[in-house]
């Protein structure tokens, strides 16, 4: 992650070193589609040319006009000129401009189109590479507010950088514009050429400035841009509008948006006002050297050392080149200050997981001989002050189910976190059948295990695919989700549907049916049961479950996780008491473990949490 100190670009040098990222996204414009490419940069090489072309053409026509005006026997008619032939060069030379115009015309549709059909790849593409690199980074990476922040700025460069491609293929065809006119003044006065670079030189330096100031800016306000977002569909979402409408909370939302609003307005707008003043001076600059070059022009032609076509050629040169190269300097800077948010976009690229599968992964083993074993397991969350848990040694058989029981903060969830390696442990190290956990392929390991968290995920999906993201590969197994949806009980859930399995649920979109928490959480545990895993893992995922729905829920993971390895985690000791052992989490650490009868015999924690939920329900 970039330092404020590193992306404040104020120097030339950082703004011109951003353009070493114009290499790799140019290489994946090219690998997006070899063919578009190729074509637009061939069609943008015949269109530079055309500048030239006209020109000179024009000159020629001038010339042969002038010539005719001035012959001392000259035609009268229309006819006489016809039949004098005097006509057929400036014939030929009007039908060649007409020729040119035309291509000229055909050829900027062409690449406009093209353009657009290579952008609209390129955006899918890189967006489809920045989904599947994040799928490799670490649940630690994502829980971290400035990898949040660096994620929505390549989120945001994916579609936002798409018009530097064809600013890059403009340029490259100015370029070769400016040096063919060039060529053409060099013959003629080559110091106008200095003049008009040394013109232009402060209206690019001016743009290269504020061109890094509006990214700094930009950089620097991203967690402010995210909370912008946040609260805008806070205020108007589903998920949020009844306790909105409850609380009242519109007028605070509101007027929170309209506060951070205006702040980006404010700063954008003085950054604009003194960028519009600089360059209004700068263009000045500009204007007064073109006008200078023209006036010494006319004046060569009046003194007979340029033709009147010469005049036209060399001023409409001169203008083009202006234009081309005020538009190659800003465009230079523009690209260079583009170059800088391309960081943003290929710096996440080269983000890497400290979390991955050894180069040569045991096979996970079917059936799990022995089990699970947590060895002096030691665990903190990056950036925290206190130990999720530590000292943790206990043993999960093979075959058994086991229930976690602690209060909040005790190490329960953790626990399911470094058993599914969504991390790694920071002390000690956790054993499946012998061997280190971390000696097993990661997409394997997670595989073959179905976990179901407390606040998994409400996909806005039909039915059968949102118990299908259980094991995705089998999303057209339609016998397999109907088995999962009948061991969660979400079978009756989806009866009652319009549309059974292919009914849409969630309202985000049309025709969308919404579900109440518990008919989601079947839903959400059909998904486990869809994995048919050898280890399941239910992380108190019935909590909107009244008491009698979730035993009944409870007893049938038991009946159903019968040869497996089974982790629960619930509140409810009416629940967990049916688990074969359970343990008892305090302080990061196994306090205790046994049966229901011999935990509430031990008079510990247990039987003292126990007497507590059990004197709320007498």
């Amino acid at each position: 992650m970039p330092s404020p100190s590193t992306v404040n670009a104020s120097s030339f040098r950082e703004r011109v070193g951003a353009l070493r990222n114009l290499r790799p996204f140019l290489g994946m414009v090219w690998a997006t589609s070899p063919s578009l490419t190729a074509t637009t940069i061939v069609l943008r090489l015949m269109r530079a040319l055309l500048p030239v072309a006209t020109l000179y053409v024009g000159k020629l026509i001038i010339d042969d006009v002038v010539m005719l005006v001035q012959l001392p026997d000259k035609p009268v008619t229309l006819q006489q000129w016809l039949d004098s032939g005097h006509l057929n060069r400036l014939g030929l030379l009007l039908a060649a401009e007409f020729a040119v115009a035309v291509l000229a015309d055909v050829l900027g549709r062409v690449v406009t189109l093209l353009d657009g059909m290579l952008a609209e790849r390129v955006s899918t593409s890189s967006s489809v590479r920045l989904m599947e690199h994040a799928a490799t980074l670490d649940l630690e990476d994502f829980e971290d507010a400035e990898f949040q922040d660096q994620l929505e700025r390549a989120r945001r460069q994916t579609s936002g950088r798409m018009t530097l491609m064809s600013q890059l293929f403009s340029q490259a065809q100015d370029l070769v514009t400016v040096a063919s006119l060039a060529a053409g003044l060099i013959v003629f006065a080559p110091w106008l050429i200095v003049l008009l670079i040394v013109a232009l030189v402060p209206a690019f330096l001016g743009e290269a400035h504020f061109n890094a100031k509006s990214y700094s800016l930009d950089f620097g306000r991203t967690p402010e841009r995210r909370e912008l977002d946040y609260v805008r569909q806070t205020a108007a979402s589903a998920e949020t509008a009844k306790e909105v409408k409850i609380f009242g909370l519109n007028e605070f939302l509101i007027d929170r948006y309209r506060r951070l609003a205006a702040s980006f307005y404010d700063a954008n707008r003085r950054l604009a006002l003194r960028r519009a003043g600089w360059g209004g001076l700068f263009t000045t600059i500009g204007t007064v050297g073109y006008y200078f070059a023209y006036a010494y022009i006319a004046w060569r032609t009046l003194t007979g050392e340029f033709s009147v076509g010469d005049l036209t050629f060399l001023a409409g040169s001169f203008r083009r080149l202006r234009t081309l190269l005020e538009a190659l300097l800003s465009g230079f800077s523009s690209v260079a200050g583009q170059a800088l948010y391309l960081d943003d976009l290929f710096t996440f690229f080269e983000v890497r997981p400290e979390i991955h599968s050894p180069a040569d992964p045991l096979p996970f083993p079917r059936p799990i001989r022995e089990g699970f074993v947590f060895e002096d397991v030691g665990f903190i969350y990056p950036g925290a002050e206190r130990w999720a848990v530590r000292h943790l040694s206990c043993t999960l058989k093979a075959g058994e189910v086991v229930a976690l029981v602690g209060e909040n903060g005790a190490g329960k969830t953790t626990l399911v976190k470094l058993l599914t390696r969504l991390y790694d442990p920071d002390e000690g190290r956790i054993l499946l059948d012998g061997h280190d956990l971390r000696d097993y392929g990661l997409d394997d390991l997670r595989g073959s295990m179905g976990v179901i968290f407390q606040d998994f995920v409400r996909y806005n999906l039909p039915a059968g695919d949102n118990i299908a993201v259980g094991r995705v590969e089998a999303r057209d197994d339609r016998e397999r989700i109907a088995r999962a949806a009948t061991r969660s009980q979400a079978d009756e859930v989806i009866g009652r549907l319009p549309h059974g399995y292919d009914q849409m649920i969630g309202k985000r979109f049309k025709n969308g049916v919404e579900l109440s928490g518990g008919e989601w959480q079947k839903i959400a545990i059909a998904r486990a049961y869809m994995r048919e895993a050898e280890v399941l893992i239910l992380d108190e995922p019935t909590a909107a479950l009244d008491a009698r729905a979730e035993y009944e829920v409870f007893r049938r993971f038991k009946e159903l996780s019968e040869g497996k390895t089974a982790v629960l985690i619930s509140h409810r000791f009416s629940s967990v008491r049916m688990a074969d052992r359970i343990l008892v989490l305090a302080d990061g650490k196994v306090e205790a473990q046994g049966t229901h009868e011999e935990l509430l015999a031990q008079r510990g924690r247990y039987a003292e949490l126990f007497e507590l939920q059990a004197a709320g329900y007498r």
